[in-house]
């Protein structure tokens, strides 16, 4: 009752002021100088006894409290249409009082939003200079939503990091923080913090996170709750622990927008967080709300960045997407296309929908995407049913612009030909000549290493799927392993592969194990057979695929070299018992290098359970590996 009854006080004050005589009379105080200032403390309190710094402390609260009622004034400033209009104010006798000339200053950044250079022209004008000043003088009056308003309004007018008037805003926020709403605190975070980092308002940034830290129970609807993911979540762990904390509160309200945001946010901060993304994927399988082409292709990207899998939301984004296939750009279709072969996420309609996209846009399709496509096919080893037609545009796109493509993306490119049998002789040279492939024999770095694997798998292609090549090859010294790379983790199946063959063999110059070929491929396992089917010493004979080759006796014409290959899960396309493309291609070199591939996948090692079963399955599949050869 008694806020309700300050407040009517000063709209009584207001009003008077506006009736009020120009010249009011000696000795009386001026009800215009009264409005700016509706309450002090003898207004407010029966006895004026207070201390001074008390008096002025709920002058000031009371002052920036409600927000004051709009006036003639206002209505100029929002239905200004250019700045002159704005600027022309100052001197048109129009007194601006509280939050006037910051709302001015409002609504000059908005009209000069999308004009960069009228806007350093605005700065340097003595009357915005004016303005400034006078937002500086009535700082201390400027209600809470125009404030922060006004600060991001400042920050997009690019005033001078040194600009006095932008610290003192600045301050002001700083010293308002812990009164202001919630509301204007996300308000702040989401149209202010990119600006703060970038200008080096660090104290203002950390206390802003600092209070969001605090109070982010607050939160109450998912259009903040999502602004925040995504514009401050990254800058404070804390902040992000809770307000995904929050999410897991919320998401039962979200819609398809909201999901979109949220995964696209955590994409971005590479934030795999297990519980939200499992509770999204529930909403997204269980509630039946239309999906947009944009939120597809989102969802999509977002689960294929996070590594995040889940059949059944798979299954609707390739059921949803597919009507929408026609329609996509160029673009969209490469991006959508690398999204799903992130995931290892194979589905034959939708990918043949992709190559058809392609084929009948073959005049306009660019060489970027149409690159991104064929990477994408290469790693899920997809071939198109009109296969023909669809490489054929490749080879005639990469004819006359394979050269102009970053060195790194010829060698993927080219890689991707190889892993789907499509490499010719005039691309292979392209690659393997020595101005590109120098560049990457002394790289170090992880991508630099892994271009340089590419490069040997397709100089392993030349040599053994192509005998009529020429050259060039990459030189012998390229091709020698070194040192041997600090080992990974060693998998369960590793492991007990290695140990069941060694107890096999019987001695440890009867197998290799963790041989590195110079064809860029590891074998788990190496043995030589006779005949009889008995182990062979491997040091006593040549070994072609080593680099340097080791031994100097040929083995007996009828011995048989095996190489067992272990098939992890992450080897396989999700949910399927297809080898990707990479692994496809590392079975075909082998094969091609003399070699009885004996495979160990990881399906049908789990349901052995003793020793001796682990021992008569290898025996068994070494048998067939070698009745198979026999019989062809």
């Amino acid at each position: 009752m008694a806020a309700r009854l300050v407040k009517r006080c000063a709209c009584l004050l207001r009003e008077a002021a506006h009736l009020a005589p120009a010249g009011p009379p000696a000795g009386r105080l001026s009800l215009a100088r009264v409005a700016p200032k509706p309450l002090t403390s003898s207004a407010t309190s029966p006895s004026s006894h207070f201390p001074a710094s008390s008096s002025q402390r709920l002058e000031k609260e009371q002052a920036i409290g409600p927000c004051p009622e709009r006036q003639e004034v206002d209505e100029l400033i929002r239905k200004a249409t250019g700045p002159e209009e704005l600027l022309e104010l100052l001197g048109g006798g129009h007194g601006l009082q509280q939050d006037q000339a910051a709302l001015v200053v409002i609504r000059l950044s908005r009209l000069l939003s999308e004009k960069p250079e009228d806007k350093a022209l605005l700065v340097q004008d003595a009357r915005f200079q004016q303005l400034l000043q006078l937002v500086n003088s009535q700082i201390t009056t400027v209600w809470h939503g125009t404030l922060v308003k006004l600060l991001r309004s400042l920050y997009t007018l690019a005033l001078p990091t040194t600009s006095k008037e932008l610290l003192s805003v600045e301050q002001e926020v700083r010293w308002r923080l812990r009164r202001l709403k919630f509301k204007h605190l996300a308000f702040l975070a989401e149209s202010s913090a990119a600006y703060m980092q970038e200008r080096g308002s660090r104290e203002l940034l950390a206390e802003l996170l600092l209070n969001l830290e605090r109070r982010w129970v607050e939160v109450e609807d998912g259009r903040t709750l999502v602004a925040l993911l995504t514009k401050a979540g990254s800058l404070s762990e804390p902040l992000m622990n809770h307000l995904e904390d929050k999410c897991l509160d919320l998401v039962e309200q979200f819609g398809p927008e909201e999901l979109q945001r949220v995964l696209v946010a955590l994409a971005a901060q590479n934030r795999r967080s297990l519980p939200l993304l499992r509770a999204i994927s529930y909403h997204l399988v269980q509630k039946p709300f239309p999906l947009s082409k944009g939120v597809l292709l989102d969802l999509a990207y977002a689960y294929g960045k996070l590594g995040f899998h889940q059949t059944q939301v798979f299954q609707r984004l390739a059921a949803d997407l597919l009507p929408h296939v026609p329609g996509l750009t160029s673009g969209e279709v490469a991006r959508c296309a690398k999204s799903f072969a992130f995931l290892k996420w194979l589905n034959l309609p939708l990918f043949e929908a992709f190559a058809q996209h392609v084929l009948s846009r073959a005049q306009t399709v660019t060489l970027s995407d149409l690159c991104n496509v064929l990477l994408a096919f290469a790693r899920l080893n997809f071939r198109p049913e009109q296969e023909e037609a669809f490489f054929s545009l490749v080879h005639e796109k990469l004819g006359s612009q394979l050269a102009d493509l970053d060195p790194a993306l010829q060698v993927d490119v080219l890689w991707a030909l190889c892993v789907l049998q499509q490499a010719r002789a005039s691309e292979l040279q392209a690659v393997l000549r020595p101005e590109l492939h120098t560049q990457f024999l002394g790289d170090r770095s992880p991508r630099g290493q892994s271009t340089f694997q590419k490069l040997l798998h397709i100089n392993a292609t030349a040599r053994l799927e192509h005998p009529e090549y020429a050259g060039p090859l990459l030189p012998a010294s390229a091709l020698d392993p070194g040192p041997p790379a600090p080992e990974r983790k060693v998998t369960p199946l590793q492991k007990e592969l290695q140990e069941t063959l060694k107890g096999l063999l019987g001695g440890a110059d009867r197998g290799r194990f963790s041989v590195a070929t110079q064809y860029g491929w590891v074998l788990d396992a190496e043995v030589l057979l006779d005949a009889e089917g008995q182990f062979l010493p491997l040091r006593d004979f040549v070994a072609p695929h080593l680099s340097p080759p080791s031994g100097g006796q040929l083995p007996p014409p009828t011995a048989k070299r095996l190489a067992f290959l272990r098939w992890e899960f992450s080897n396989f396309a999700s949910r399927s018992k297809d080898l990707l493309g990479r692994f496809v291609l590392a079975r075909r070199h082998v094969l091609a290098a003399g070699f009885l591939v004996v495979d160990v996948p990881y399906y049908e090692w789990l349901e052995l359970r003793s020793e001796w079963q682990k021992a008569a399955y290898l025996k068994d599949k070494m048998r067939k590996s070698v009745a198979e050869e026999l019989a062809k």
